[in-house]
């Protein structure tokens, strides 16, 4: 593992009432599997305390997932659990939960775009006859323009509204009929909101507060504003718990984005790595951020070879095992870079008088990087490498 400590609080005088906020990034399937591996490890070496004692819970993404149960008292070891069926406090979680593909609008939306390109034009002359005596009203002044004067310019203001009214009518272009996304997050929900009315945990905020004792925040991103929403008992409290979650772990382009209540949400990890400002604006005196997205470093040499004229690599470049690993690479890069940044941040920041904790694989981690973070079946063997 790869720790990044920053340290700002006087370690000289011991803090009464010290709050301890656990923030978990996302990472998809390996990854939340790799950051409970990393959490029963932590519990392991806590003495006295374990993991499901803090005061503060943030998630984003699969950070999320995994947030509500462990502010519910449900230990990373039990979770873990949950992916091979052995978990007495919580059902499996299969790969049909996963993976539930979103079959209404792949199979819908082709429809509705031959259906809507074959009633274009006949829809066009319906729309001309409904606002005929509008559209008449309004090339008068025009016509009787171009019959005092005629002119090319006259003739554009009577074209005009003819040209608005063929317009008004949405051209049906076949990428407006993709679908948003290849599956559908939607047992997500279910899945979590089953197995907390199994354990007798609200599926609200406030009254899970109360039940718990435990401040639990999701954040999740309002597609049509680009704005960060985060959900919590202080907080935004409009969806239950699972459908935060839901709402949190719509990746983008993998999951269709989650419309809840009329409002579409993508994953909480567009707009921020790891949310650790939440934590530290809700009171936490230390947090603790897993993130187990971070880039590899992959050491290749280069020499020049005179007999051939041509250089020759040491080691296999990234680039050389194909665009799955190109990507994997470039947003690992993308994430870490942004996390960095705020941690920068707070490094400087003379106000702040806390401390942080980061997680991380390390940057040679080459079992982990080859992971693909969406195969399902990689799960107990991420969170296995995450404990060791």
């Amino acid at each position: 593992m790869g720790i990044t400590v920053i340290q700002k609080s006087d370690l000289s005088t011991r803090k009464r009432g010290a709050k301890v906020a656990l923030v978990l990034a996302g990472g998809a399937l390996t990854g939340g599997a790799f950051k409970l591996g990393g959490l029963k490890a932590l519990d392991d070496f806590l003495i006295n305390r374990k993991v499901t004692d803090f005061d503060i819970y943030v998630g984003l993404s699969a950070g999320a997932m995994l947030g509500a149960p462990l502010a519910a008292g449900v230990s990373p070891s039990e979770m873990l659990r949950t992916l091979e069926g052995t978990s007495v406090q919580f059902t499996r979680f299969r790969p049909s939960d996963f993976y539930a593909v979103n079959a209404g609008e792949i199979l819908g939306r082709p429809i509705d775009y031959v259906l809507d390109l074959i009633t274009y034009v006949p829809g066009i002359f319906v729309d001309l006859l409904a606002d005929s005596r509008g559209l008449i009203e309004r090339i008068r002044p025009a016509a009787e323009a171009f019959r005092r004067k005629p002119s090319f310019a006259a003739l554009q203001d009577i074209a005009a509204p003819v040209i608005d009214a063929l317009l008004a009518r949405r051209v049906p272009l076949p990428h407006h009929y993709l679908p948003a996304g290849f599956f559908d997050n939607r047992r997500i929900e279910a899945y979590l909101r089953t197995n907390l009315e199994r354990n007798g945990l609200p599926n609200d905020f406030r009254s899970f507060h109360q039940h718990t004792g435990k401040a639990l925040y999701i954040t999740a991103m309002n597609l049509d504003t680009a704005e960060r929403v985060v959900f919590g008992h202080d907080e935004d409290c409009s969806l239950t718990v699972s459908e935060a979650v839901q709402a949190s772990t719509a990746l983008p382009g993998f999951y269709r984005p989650a419309r809840i209540n009329g409002v579409d949400y993508v994953d909480g990890g567009v707009r921020r790595t790891a949310s650790i400002d939440v934590a530290i604006e809700h009171g936490a005196d230390l947090v603790i951020c897993y993130n187990p997205f971070r880039p590899f470093t992959n050491r290749v040499a280069h020499r020049y070879v005179p007999e051939t004229g041509k250089f020759e690599s040491e080691g296999t470049p990234l680039a050389d095992q194909g665009i799955i690993t190109v990507l994997n690479q470039v947003f690992r890069t993308l994430l870490h870079s942004r996390l960095q940044y705020g941690l920068r941040q707070y490094q400087e920041d003379t106000n702040f008088q806390g401390d942080i904790i980061v997680v991380e694989p390390t940057e040679r981690d080459t079992r982990f990087f080859a992971m693909n973070p969406l195969a399902f079946w990689e799960g107990p063997k991420a969170g296995r490498h995450g404990y060791v």
